[in-house]
């Protein structure tokens, strides 16, 4: 193997590593660019992190060659470390250290001077909102501040080359849109990224991609080249009843490759767009279903992705068999009644208050989706409606039991299935579902029942005897889910059930969440992934312990974001940005997608500043529409306001 030129700062050719039998990585050769970003995604269990080891130095491969930052792998492992920073998907922290301490080990580490990380710690604090935390130990940190202070050991220093593994995974979406204004600074100085992710909105700001499936690169190119690459055509329909007229279009069109949900949106994938249309309509018609929109769109990424790493099999819709199904009890206090009801729900820790004075009411059926940045107070929120946490202050009932008094009951009558989806790495397959059906009082015929309908339920058939640890994520997440609700509950809280699981994976577990909500379960989830709140019935959002918002998605859109919203598109939209938030009549600048969100006073005006600049600039492919706001842009909106509201006042 040939070492690479000087523009190159990785290189891998004929990459192969195998564990026994398994084949993880087969014949991989990429490259990344001094400058570029190279985006590596794919379904879990493709091998995209043992591609990242492997070039990180920690892993040999069991054949094929590697040049990282001028290092010859894996001769020169040892010496690799030095020239690049790698943040794995397990957070590399010390739960006894503080904020500060755990920055400062990692600075210390690659040797920068207590002058040299001032000014880069500053600027980290500020993108990742952590410095009300520094003396804070990590151990107490939630799940996404753990990533967040993870993401700020990573870049504390900046190296020739940046391996990231799903590095947003479970950052709300403010950090996120803040975290890659970082990666494109960093390009600005010849740092190569190498990055993983789950989230198909990030794919489409790499300069390249590889679309990676059980071990090989299947394609790579830029975004728009991959996204052109789809033979078949997308329709997107917009109806009043999305969900349902997903279900019935599921089921009714003869000729769709696949139906989904994408947004508040119907994504058809179609190889005759016009019969596709004709048929929609009449099927749609036929149930009283109106379609305020249908129109052919580009496949997102997102498309891409699913019809070309599906199966027909995957594709299909999640249906639970009827025999053991998870039909809920008609229990009483539930029926008639909010599921959850609650009134001045507080909790403090000493003098810090993570939940302040919540009032929310969930009703028997809804699928409720509670949102927020994190460290807002969600997680601290579900334990206490779960009896796991005891609230300073306040009352209600969960499945008509009191949430002060009655914890233990409130556990029998729920499910829950937590961020790190509660499962035991070393039992297998059948030792969990045995494990919770235990805890749940399941014996006998009835056991026997419930855990084959779990293995079902999570796609687990033969798999029974595997150790949970060897599963992908997508399986994992299943099987806890299955766990959570072996005793059939009534309600079922979710704590963002799908970070870090791929496109695919998430659309099959929210099948499996419409079902139990049309079987009368109530799903309260917690989730940073926009879309899906698009799913839910209604959202809540919680600010710094506070509730700033409620309604159903459309009420959201509709009534808390009153700005204009202009999306732009061109090649590198991110090197326009600081030209962009110069131009009088743009108040906000926003990585979106492939795109860019603008907040403008007045769009005509504002538009015709925009062509003068691109003409100036001399670029001639830029596209600007007005665009209904997203449920992204009303989660930035909403936490900006509040941080004005609060700034004024302090």
């Amino acid at each position: 193997m040939n070492p690479p030129d000087i523009k190159t700062a990785i290189l891998a050719e004929h990459l192969t590593r195998s564990f026994g039998s398994l084949s993880a990585v087969e014949d991989l050769t990429l490259s990344v660019n001094r400058g570029e970003i190279y985006g590596l995604v794919g379904p879990d269990g493709a091998g995209k992190t043992t591609t990242l080891r492997m070039l990180a130095g920690l892993l040999d491969p069991s054949g094929g060659r590697a040049w990282v930052a001028g290092c010859d792998l894996p001769e020169q492992s040892a010496d690799v470390k030095t020239h690049l920073a790698y943040m794995s998907q397990r957070f590399g922290l010390y739960p006894d250290l503080t904020v500060d301490e755990n920055i400062n080990f990692y600075a210390d580490l690659y040797g920068m001077s207590r002058q040299a990380r001032a000014a880069r710690l500053e600027a980290l604090l500020d993108f990742s909102n952590m410095r009300p935390f520094r003396k804070r130990q990590a151990g107490k940190l939630s799940g996404g501040m753990k990533q967040k202070l993870q993401l700020i050991c990573a870049l504390i220093h900046t190296p020739e080359v940046l391996l990231l593994d799903e590095p947003t995974n479970g950052v709300d979406p403010v950090s996120r849109r803040d975290f890659w204004h970082i990666l494109y600074r960093m390009l600005k100085s010849g740092v190569a990224i190498l990055v993983t992710t789950a989230y198909l909105d990030e794919a489409e700001r790499c300069n390249r991609i590889g679309l990676m499936d059980r071990g090989r690169i299947l394609v790579q190119d830029s975004p728009e080249k991959v996204r052109r690459s789809m033979p078949m055509t997308i329709l997107a329909v917009h109806c009043e009843q999305s969900r349902q007229a997903c279900r019935i279009l599921r089921h009714g069109l003869a000729d769709a490759a696949s139906v989904d949900l994408f947004g508040d949106s119907i994504h058809i994938v179609s190889r005759d767009p016009d019969q596709t249309a004709r048929e929609a309509r009449t099927v749609l018609g036929q149930e009283n279903l109106v379609i305020q929109d249908m129109r052919r769109i580009p496949p997102s990424l997102e498309d891409v992705f699913v019809n070309t790493i599906a199966t027909p099999q995957e594709k299909a819709p999640a249906r639970p068999s009827a025999k053991g199904s998870s039909r809920p009890h008609a229990s009483a206090g539930i029926q008639g009644a909010g599921a959850v009801q609650v009134r001045g729900l507080t909790r403090r820790f000493g003098d810090f208050v993570a939940v302040d004075r919540i009032d929310l009411t969930v009703s028997a059926g809804e699928i409720f989706g509670f949102l927020g940045p994190n460290g807002a107070g969600k997680s601290t929120t579900i334990r206490m409606l779960c009896g796991l946490l005891s609230p300073s202050e306040g009352v209600g009932t969960v499945a008509g039991c009191d949430i002060v008094g009655q914890a233990e009951a409130i556990k029998q009558r729920i499910g829950y299935m937590s961020q790190r989806f509660s499962l035991y790495e070393d039992l297998t397959v059948s030792e969990n579902i045995n494990f919770y059906g235990g805890i749940y009082g399941l014996e006998g015929q009835r056991m026997s029942e419930r855990q084959a309908w779990a293995v079902r339920m999570a796609g687990l058939e033969g798999r029974e005897n595997q150790p949970t640890r060897l599963l992908a994520g997508g399986w994992k997440q299943r099987l806890a889910l299955a766990c959570a609700i072996l005793h059939r509950p009534p309600i079922v809280f979710l704590d963002e059930p799908t970070s870090g699981v791929d496109p695919l994976s998430r659309r099959r577990f929210w099948d499996l969440i419409y079902d139990m909500a049309g079987r009368g379960r109530t799903v309260f989830v917690t989730t940073h992934y926009m879309e899906e709140a698009e799913y839910c019935d209604r959202v809540a959002m919680i600010y710094q312990g506070r509730m700033i918002a409620l309604g159903s998605p459309r009420e959201l859109k509709n009534r808390l974001v009153d700005e204009t919203i202009l999306d732009l598109r061109c090649p590198q939209p991110q090197d326009l940005m600081d030209e962009l938030s110069a131009v009088e009549g743009i108040r906000d600048v926003a990585l979106f997608g492939a795109g860019l969100h603008l907040k403008v006073d007045d769009a005509g005006i504002v538009e015709h500043r925009i062509r003068r600049l691109s003409g100036d600039l001399g670029l001639s492919d830029v596209t600007l529409t007005q665009i209904v706001p997203t449920m992204e842009d009303v989660f930035v909106a909403l936490i900006e306001k509040e941080d004005r509201r609060h700034g004024k006042k302090g």
